[in-house]
């Protein structure tokens, strides 16, 4: 069977969701073929040969922009047979099919994908289950078939622009945030990947050049002894590497002994969706953890030498105008200016199908229609003014950002934005952290 993966976006990374299962597929036999539609116009002739094409699914904006694509591979190749697979293939199942896409799959997708594939080559395809939370062996993913490192976003450290390479050490998340689009497919499961399987994978990317390597776990601790057998053999088996991990402020505060190994063993920051600093945010967004939490975490990656890069959904709709100053003020108070990137400002509530936010009457009564075309529940804040600043706010970060402009100068647009007034204080002369140059956002 003649395969060809595409994916449409990955953070700017180079993309893991079609590295994992061409590998697989390869071994079963089948030929693969992978296409970055986001740096690549993916080959007529490429679709023309191809008996299964499959779309990575893994976040928001790779959807809608399959979406586009969908129907073009359909009329390029209409004996094709269509699939989606990632966590927002489940999620959006109806749209998808809608547009022609035969087989769905979310979860762990590497083995379905190649059963599916062995199914068309016998001429009878059984539909699989929409999720499919089977434990996979993982193969070393294939990453020879795709752009190489260098086109793809850098870490920047010290004025330095590094390449940076992507690994996966666990699938699915033990928690249940009520906001996570992991959350309606994993159902609070995670899946690990074996230690020597990741440092394999880490290893051919540093064999191309990677100077650092992001772990892209949606909690890098949700397996703790796992995640420290991989840190410990990190620093002898790459030497002057460093490393990124996602860690929720709960894990920290739990596991907050393994911090000072995350430092010694080069990591360059961590990242923490800490998404609001108002309690009652918070406990609506069910996130584990207080505004208190965070403000202690923030102090012991201080202390370990972690640096933080906290993530945030400033616009929800319990958002009120006080509270986002209060965010803003938090921010400053900490010296985390230079830690979170500009997007995270202005970054509105999203409520695709199957969110856990539905289950709340008071979310339920805000929402007006799903949207397809944005795969969204639409709603508007009961303060139209809160709305008009979020528009603002992104408008603004989206200009900061053409024109270059650093973060301390973004904050302080947003700020003067938010107060109508500059800050009236000096922010912390403290040194940039490393950053990678896609902001992490869905």
């Amino acid at each position: 069977m003649r395969v060809l993966l595409i994916s449409t976006y990955e953070l700017g990374r180079q993309p893991f969701g079609l590295a994992s299962p061409a590998a697989m597929l390869e071994a079963a036999g089948h030929t693969v073929e992978c296409t970055d539609a986001s740096l690549d116009p993916v080959s007529l002739s490429a679709v023309e040969r191809a008996g299964l094409i499959a779309f990575h699914l893994p976040m928001h904006t790779a959807t809608r922009l399959a979406s586009g694509w969908i129907p073009k591979i359909r009329a390029a190749n209409p004996r094709a047979h269509l699939c989606g697979y990632g966590l927002y293939a489940p999620l959006n199942a109806e749209y998808l099919r809608g547009l022609g896409v035969h087989t769905l799959i979310g979860g762990e997708f590497e083995r379905a994908l190649c059963d599916l594939a062995a199914a068309l080559n016998r001429g009878a395809v059984n539909q699989p289950p929409l999720v499919t939370l089977d434990r996979v062996e993982f193969a070393v993913p294939r990453r020879d078939g795709l752009p190489p490192l260098e086109r793809y976003a850098r870490l920047v450290n010290d004025g330095r622009r590094l390449v940076a390479g992507y690994t996966e050490a666990s699938r699915g998340c033990k928690h249940l945030c009520r906001h996570c689009p992991v959350v309606p497919v994993y159902r609070g499961k995670f899946r690990v990947v074996p230690v020597e399987t990741v440092l394999d994978d880490a290893e051919q990317q540093v064999a191309s050049g990677a100077r650092h390597i992001t772990f892209g776990d949606p909690d890098f601790f949700n397996g703790p002894g796992h995640a420290r057998r991989i840190i410990e053999a990190f620093p002898a088996r790459f030497a002057g590497v460093t490393y990124d991990v996602t860690i929720k402020i709960e894990h920290l505060l739990r596991h907050r002994d393994l911090l000072p190994m995350l430092a010694r063993t080069g990591c360059a920051f961590v990242t923490s969706a800490v998404e609001s600093v108002d309690d009652a945010v918070l406990e609506r967004l069910d996130k584990g953890h207080t505004r208190a939490d965070f403000l202690e975490a923030a102090a012991l990656c201080r202390e370990a030498g972690v640096p933080l890069s906290p993530t945030f959904i400033p616009f929800t709709p319990w958002t009120t105008l006080g509270g986002y100053r209060e965010l803003l003020a938090t921010i400053a108070e900490l010296g985390l200016v230079k830690h979170v990137a500009p997007v995270q400002f202005a970054l509105r509530l999203l409520i695709p199908n199957g969110s856990l936010l539905l289950d709340l009457n008071e979310v339920r009564a805000r929402v007006e229609r799903f949207d397809p075309a944005s795969l969204t529940w639409r709603w508007r804040h009961p303060d139209p003014e809160v709305d008009r600043l979020a528009e603002a706010a992104l408008r603004l970060v989206d200009t900061m950002e053409k024109q270059g402009a650093s973060r301390e100068t973004a904050f302080t647009a947003v700020w003067k934005l938010a107060h109508g007034k500059a800050p009236d204080f000096h922010l912390p002369a403290r040194a940039a952290i490393p950053y990678l140059t896609e902001p992490w956002y869905c």
